[in-house]
């Protein structure tokens, strides 16, 4: 997929989400503000309420999202007759995309009212929603390739020799520049917080500090407009690739603890949901079959 109509189709997710969201809160926000003691006498409550036509009917497409999006992944993961069915990172995306609007649905079919090992299953809910978000970043860190497939240190630095070659090669890039930017990069900047998250916060700024740097070299230098942007990407994706590649390891390891907190709640969250909905159709919540 070209990165043009992967922005496209990324931004379709997006929308989709936030469209949902904020038609929700248009419609439902008189019913919802109001009172949990003084909702019987809302107009809205026979279809918002979670045994509603709405509110009941947010709940089933909830879950049926979030268990779609779970187990599509896993079986297109795990299972090696799937393992050409599409790029696993798109899965993934697709993963995340059905698992974050699932949610959605299911906060407005409680009607923002928990209680009983309902809670238990949407706080895991939540749990496993903000985990998501914080392995999304960890695993953008992890340079791969276009199938998703985790990139090698060996591959990466040939990748990174490539990149130099192009400033070289097909920008005609001053040699004193390049060398500058190589030595900024190779340069060991010891940080004295030893939190990683403050030490990777602090990289980030002098990368940023670095980019500036080179686009007043660049401009100084008179780089031709036609290949200016093109120089300042190629430099852009150098510095975000050095920084991956020192990180490596750390962000490896990280990935793996991450699975560690964020599978036992999905599981937990997937079980409670399941006995959710067995007690309700016990009790004769039949929705509109």
């Amino acid at each position: 997929m070209r990165q043009s109509i992967h922005r496209i189709y990324i931004s379709f997710y997006v929308l989709i989400i936030l469209g949902t969201l904020g038609g929700l809160i248009l419609y439902g926000a008189s019913y919802y503000s109001t009172q949990i003691d003084e909702r019987y006498f809302h107009e809205q409550h026979e279809l918002l309420k979670p045994t509603g036509l709405i509110g009941h009917g947010l709940g089933i497409l909830g879950s049926f999202f979030i268990l779609f999006g779970v187990f599509s992944y896993m079986v297109r993961k795990r299972i090696r007759r799937f393992s050409k069915v599409g790029s696993l990172k798109y899965w993934l995306e697709f993963h995340i995309f059905l698992c974050t609007l699932g949610p959605v649905l299911i906060l407005f079919h409680t009607s923002f009212k928990f209680g009983g090992l309902v809670a238990v299953s949407f706080w895991s809910m939540v749990a496993v929603v903000a985990s998501g978000v914080i392995g999304r970043f960890i695993y953008l860190q992890i340079p791969r390739s276009i199938g998703g497939r985790e990139l090698s240190r060996e591959e990466l630095n040939t990748l990174k020799t490539g990149l130099f070659a192009d400033l070289t090669n097909k920008y005609n890039l001053d040699v004193e520049m390049v060398a500058f930017l190589s030595d900024a990069l190779t340069q060991k900047t010891i940080y004295p917080e030893r939190n990683p998250i403050i030490r990777l916060y602090q990289r980030l700024r002098s990368e940023k500090r670095l980019l500036k740097e080179m686009k007043v070299k660049l401009k100084a230098h008179k780089i031709p407009s036609s290949d200016f942007k093109g120089v300042n990407k190629t430099i852009k994706r150098e510095i975000v690739l050095t920084r991956k590649i020192d990180w490596l390891w750390f962000m490896q390891r990280i990935f793996r603890y991450w699975h560690v907190a964020h599978l036992p709640f999905a599981f937990v969250m997937l079980a409670i949901m399941v006995v959710h909905i067995i007690v309700a159709i016990l009790f004769g919540y039949n929705w509109i079959f």
